[in-house]
Parts: C-alpha cells; structure tokens; sequence
C-alpha cells in the first residue's frame, strides 16, 4: 500500500514552498526509479530509511556479488490543494476542482503560518489558530453539500463517502529558521491551542527545506547539523504520518533488490504477502522472518539461518517493523 497525504492551507502560508520542494525530492527520486507521468498538483517522494543501505551491503557481502542491489525505498504521495480561500467549498479561488482531487487521499495536512518574514503578504491570513478554522470551515462544509448531493441519488451509502472529517488530521507548524531548535515547545503550544495529539504536528521551515532540497546528503546533514537538528522537516512529517496513520515498513532483501513495504499496524504476515502481489495472498505458505539486527549483524539469510536468527512463521504472524522477511509462496494451479 501507498500512504497518501493531502496539503491544505489559506494563500501564502509557504504552502507552495514546501510542496515545490517535495517535488525537487520526487524529480530527484523519479531519476533513479521510472514512474507513471505525475500530475502537476501531486508529488511522489521516497521515505528516507537508513537501513536499506545497510541490507544492500549485507546482501553484497553474503551473495559475493560485484555491485549493490539497488534500494527501492516506500513512498509518500503529496497532493497539493492549491487556491483555497474561504468559500472554496463554493467553487471561489479555484477550491472546489482543488478539493476533489484530495477526497481519496488518507491524511490532511494543514500547513499554517507561524513564520514571521515581513516580505510575504499575509492576505487572509490572521494567526495559526484562526487560519487553521478557517480551512477546516472549508472542508467541512464540502462535506455537507458533497453529503447533500449525495442523498439525492437512490439508495445512497453517506457511510461510505470518503469524507474529509473521518480523515487523520496533520498539522505542519511553518517556522522561521531559527526556531527549529525549540520544535518541541511550538508542537506541544499549538497542539493545545488547536486541540490537535502532538505527535501529529510538526514544526517544518519550508524555506529551509526548499534549500535542503538542493543539497547532496552530506550537505544536508552538515546543514543540519548546523540548524542544531538531526533529521529533515520531510522526515519528521513522514514519521508522524506513519504514526498517526498507524503504519510500519517490512523489508525484503535479495541481489534483485532491497525494498521496504508499506503496511498497517497489525497486518498478518499472509496479507503483507498480498503487498507486493495479490496472487501471494492465496497462494502463501509460509514467511522466513529475521530481525533487520540480525540480519545485518549475520551478513545476510544464509549466516542468518546457520545461526537460528531466522524464524518460520504462519500466516497469522503479525508483521513488526522492521521484520526482513522473506515469503514461501506456491505455484499457482
């Protein structure tokens, strides 16, 4: 599965910044690993994850072969709503063509104002709290005429509309540079002020990640490092969107590849098959399962296996994070 992420905000909130600097991460990823043509409002970008260059190693050691096995790492889909204003849910500032594009997607990330540069407009924008009731205002009620249009079509199912209110709420704290040092301070005052769970709001400097996004990995790290912060605005926000959304990744490791699965806390080991193909569902036997320490640490499934460190389980094993596994799968009859 893919984790899909909407982002909302009122006009000049760095909304724009942000979401032109994922799309420098997406052409960057798009360069090794060929994708579908993306839509100009929708961004694709890879989940930084450390340990597939570590099982890349440790399968180029155990099987003796000359290069690496290419890492293929989860995605995170952004899909910009570009031009809402209040009164979007009416067609106003391009919103209601905008909002249809995000009905599907399985988070909404508000991205609000707390930067304070006198050179952006703050047209519509009051304060963090406020702008933040005012997009809500938005969706819900698009909520209601989309329920309202609804009902007058026979035997309509509102259950089963992908509404905006059933969706995990995200909210990205855009500050200045300097405050990135005092995230955890802004996170937990404005998760009161907003009444949102603090481990899904996250402080992000859209301009500091515009420049990051034109930086080989070690210059960010250095930059980072510098700014007094260890992991980039995108990682973090992709961290509490697994979180909030109640995902983890399984890896699997072999000369073809390297990858980490998207799945949901609590996935069986017979449906997280399913993941990479659907005919693995019917067709599972068993998974060959090994912590992503050992297999590191035991240079990959042969050592791994002499050694014990691999486990056999059944198709009601649930799936932890960071389970290497490697799935026994039938032919098909």
């Amino acid at each position: 599965m893919s984790l899909a992420v909407g982002i909302v905000g009122l006009p000049n909130v760095g909304k724009s910044t942000l979401f032109n600097a994922l799309l420098k991460k997406q052409q960057a990823y798009v360069a090794n690993f060929p994708f579908a043509t993306i839509e100009p409002n929708v961004g694709i970008v890879p989940v930084p994850d450390e340990r597939l260059a570590k099982l890349a190693e440790a399968v180029k050691n155990s099987e003796g072969t000359v290069t690496l096995p290419p890492e293929v790492p989860a995605t995170v889909e952004f899909v910009d709503i570009a031009g809402l204003i209040a009164g979007a849910h009416k067609g106003e500032g391009l919103g209601n063509k905008f909002l249809s594009h995000i009905r599907d997607v399985d988070a909404v990330c508000h991205v609000l104002r707390v930067f304070t540069d006198p050179d952006v407009v703050k047209k519509g924008v009051t304060d963090p709290k406020g702008d933040f009731e005012t997009v809500k205002t938005e969706l819900d009620l698009a909520d209601l005429e989309t329920v309202e249009n609804h009902k007058k079509k026979k035997n309509a199912d509102v259950e089963a509309l992908p509404l905006f209110s059933k969706k995990p709420v995200l909210v990205v704290l855009n500050v200045d540079e300097g405050d990135l040092k005092k995230a955890t301070e802004l996170e937990e005052k404005y998760s009161a002020e907003l009444g949102i769970n603090k481990d899904a709001v996250v402080t992000i400097s859209a301009k500091v990640e515009s420049e990051l996004s034109e930086l080989a990995e070690e210059d960010q790290k250095t930059y980072l490092a510098q700014l007094g912060i260890d992991k980039s605005g995108l990682e973090r926000l992709i961290q509490k969107a697994f979180a909030t959304l109640g995902l983890i990744t399984f890896l699997t490791a072999g000369v073809k590849e390297v990858r980490a699965w998207t799945i949901r806390k609590g996935t069986n080991a017979q449906s997280a098959a399913g993941v990479i193909h659907t005919d693995f569902i019917k067709n599972f036997i068993k998974a060959d399962v090994c912590t992503f320490a050992d297999f590191v640490s035991e240079g990959g499934w042969k050592s791994a296996r002499e050694k014990g460190k691999v486990r056999s389980e059944g198709r009601e094993y649930m799936v932890a994070d960071g389970d290497v596994v490697e799935f026994k799968i039938g032919v098909n009859n």
